[in-house]
């Protein structure tokens, strides 16, 4: 399965021939390339897949898919947190 995670682009960097940004993902920042995305700038929301910035997407539209992940992070913890026992 592929998985797709959105952030917000927080810089833009041109220095090494390829444009990458450091790209936030609710409090955790990461180096992404930002190649196919070359409209891209600080504070838009780019979908991640293996530190390659895919697509833009409206602001509105990534705080639902992170709600969402957050969501079924929990969701998934809950399940695979064995009950207490006696």
């Amino acid at each position: 399965m592929c998985l797709g995670v959105p952030g917000r682009i927080t810089a833009v960097e041109h220095s090494t021939g390829l444009t990458m940004g450091t790209v936030d993902f609710g409090g955790v920042q990461r180096q992404v390339c930002l190649a196919y995305v070359p409209d891209a700038r600080a504070g838009d929301y780019v979908v991640v897949h293996v530190g390659f910035a895919i697509s833009r997407l409206d602001e509105a539209e990534a705080l639902r898919t992170l709600q969402l992940l957050q969501a079924m992070g929990d969701l998934l913890e809950r399940e695979l947190t064995p009950e207490a026992g006696p």
